[in-house]
């Protein structure tokens, strides 16, 4: 049965974004909020040479410098001579301050700069045309011999000799003078950009790739694809003019969305980007997936989780890893992930069932434009794909390094603060001849300090053998705090002012009350409030009538 194809394309202000739907299922999403690197040209100037690493770096005017590798400069040299590419070093090729042109293949990431190569690419709908070589190839997705053999004669009557072409997917079956016309508008297109790159100084951009929804009609919008949405009247009127040009006959497959709610929100695609950031993905069956994401690799878990099975275990291992195959590669492709992915499927005892699920691995890897090689089985029974990484992924893309934990993704726990906390405030006490300790800190870490009924507190002030006095503040950081030494002014400032038992006070009850779950915890101007029986109200914003004061905390009747 044939696949149901949608591309989705959302048009906004800040961002354009584009959702590919297999059957109804997200499986891509491409977002652009500023012009993509990838495919540019730039004349750029070599900046530095380094021999050890056989590579060099390149000025093209961005903020960081572009990095060229040996077998990526060896254009320069010609296809015969690049042949001998080996016995050669980057100084026989390149010399500082030499001007070269060069395309962009991978987009800068942290603290790294583009990649770039000097072989020149010029993709258009049908060929991919090569200024710099000199060779035919056909797409590996063009199956067909016969096909094949045809695609290759029409590409040597139009090709010159100082050019190589690649036959696209997008080519089967069209006739000669649809990649006759493709050629002539690439051909047109490098001349223009030689011109541009003699008359300009290096570095400077001397072609800009696409726009990200130009390049998705090139390079995506096939006649496998059923339809195409837009939300755009004037992109959806600027698609249809390029669709007269490359492919007349898709234009009645282009729709224009029109309607009160966005297009993504209509089509569910927000919410599928939600649980594309999430860590574990859950299975039908109830099994599920974590995904984890390193510097160095990928690593997918798969767990049997809630699915028990039938009849026996065995069935159940190859049920789950068969059914977790294809949301594997969905992700795969959602999230962008590139590099070298590891899949811990379930150990499975018999090589019938592991040889089952590598099969259906590969069959599934064909749907990937992306290349994708699948390594196969490691020692410990570990599967290993590689699939090439080009630009950010996902999750890089829309989010950043939590700026509280730094990218671990774990805090100290309550536990750990208050042993921290306890501990500089014995040493600020014993630092110091003053008679008492304010201390600053998240309202959590706060009742942690005090303990059941501030016995806590009440033993941490009898060894040091000073008052502790304690300010909190929601916007402070659990694991940050401070601590300091009151003079006696400064003490008389922290007693409650004009505040007494009686007075009614309005906040937010935030959390219950460390281990007395019955009382809710909120803060009043800085000061921590237990509030008797509130623990059930957590989240809503009260009124209460101060019962007592303490000099670390205040206690609050809620005012039916």
């Amino acid at each position: 049965m044939e696949m149901y194809k949608e591309i989705l394309i959302s048009i906004d202000e800040l961002e354009n974004r584009v959702a590919v739907l297999e059957d109804g299922a997200l499986m891509e999403i491409y977002i652009a909020r500023e012009e993509r690197q990838i495919g540019s040209i730039y004349k750029g100037k070599v900046s530095n040479i380094l021999p050890g690493m056989q590579a060099a770096f390149i000025d093209i005017g961005l903020e960081r410098n572009a990095f060229l590798c040996m077998d990526d400069a060896s254009a320069i040299l010609g296809e015969e001579e690049a042949i001998d590419i080996k016995q050669l070093s980057i100084k026989d090729i390149l010399k500082i301050n030499q001007e070269t042109l060069v395309q962009i293949i991978k987009e800068s990431m942290g603290t790294k700069g583009a990649r770039v190569t000097t072989h020149i690419t010029l993709p258009g709908r049908y060929l991919v045309l090569l200024p710099k070589a000199q060779y035919i190839g056909i797409s590996r997705r063009i199956e067909d011999e016969k096909e094949r053999e045809r695609l290759r004669s029409i590409a040597e009557s139009i090709k010159p000799d100082d050019f190589g072409l690649i036959v696209r997917t997008a080519a089967e079956s069209k006739e000669s003078e649809d990649l006759k016309r493709d050629f002539e508008f690439q051909s047109k297109l490098w001349d223009k950009i030689q011109n541009n790159a003699r008359r300009k100084k290096a570095p400077a951009l001397i072609h800009q790739e696409l726009t990200l929804v130009y390049k998705i009609i090139r390079d995506l919008f096939t006649p496998e694809v059923d339809r195409l949405i837009i939300d755009s009247k004037s992109e959806y009127d600027k698609v249809q003019e390029l669709l007269d040009i490359i492919s007349p006959q898709l234009k009645s497959r282009v729709h224009l969305f029109n309607d009160k709610r966005s297009l993504f929100e209509a089509y569910g695609i927000e919410t599928e980007i939600e649980k594309a950031l999430r860590k574990k993905v859950w299975l039908e069956s109830g099994g599920y997936l974590i995904i984890d994401k390193t510097e160095a690799l990928t690593v997918i878990d798969v767990n049997t989780g809630k699915f028990i099975g039938k009849n026996s275990l065995a069935e159940t291992i190859l049920k789950t890893n068969l059914e977790a195959v294809p949301e594997i590669i969905r992700q795969t492709r959602l999230r962008d992930l590139g590099g070298i992915i590891i899949i811990d499927f379930i150990d499975m005892e018999l090589q019938e069932d592991r040889q089952k699920v590598l099969n259906e691995l590969s069959e599934h890897m064909k749907r990937d434009r992306t290349k994708t090689h699948l390594v196969g089985l490691t020692e410990l029974g570990l599967v290993q794909i590689t699939r090439k990484r080009v630009s950010k992924d996902l999750d890089e893309y829309i989010r950043e390094v939590c700026p509280y934990c730094g990218g671990r993704g774990r805090v100290n726990s309550l536990h750990t603060m208050r042993i921290k906390a306890e501990r500089e405030i014995k040493k600020a006490a014993a630092e110091s001849d003053c008679d008492s300790v304010l201390a600053v800190l998240n309202p959590r870490l706060a009742v942690a300090l005090l303990g059941w009924e501030s016995e806590e507190l009440e033993r941490l002030e009898k060894s040091i053998g000073k008052r502790v006095y304690m300010k909190v503040d929601t916007e402070t950081h659990i694991e940050r705090f401070s601590i300091e030494c009151l003079t006696e002014k400064k003490r008389a400032d922290m007693i409650f002012c004009n505040i007494a038992p009686g007075d009614e006070i309005e906040l937010s009850i935030q959390d219950i009350f460390g281990s007395n779950f019955q009382n809710g915890m909120g803060v009043f101007r800085q000061n921590l409030v237990e509030i008797n029986m509130g623990g059930n109200r957590v989240g809503e914003y009260v009124k209460a009538v101060v019962t007592s004061i303490a000099h670390n905390y205040i206690q609050a009747q809620i005012k039916e």
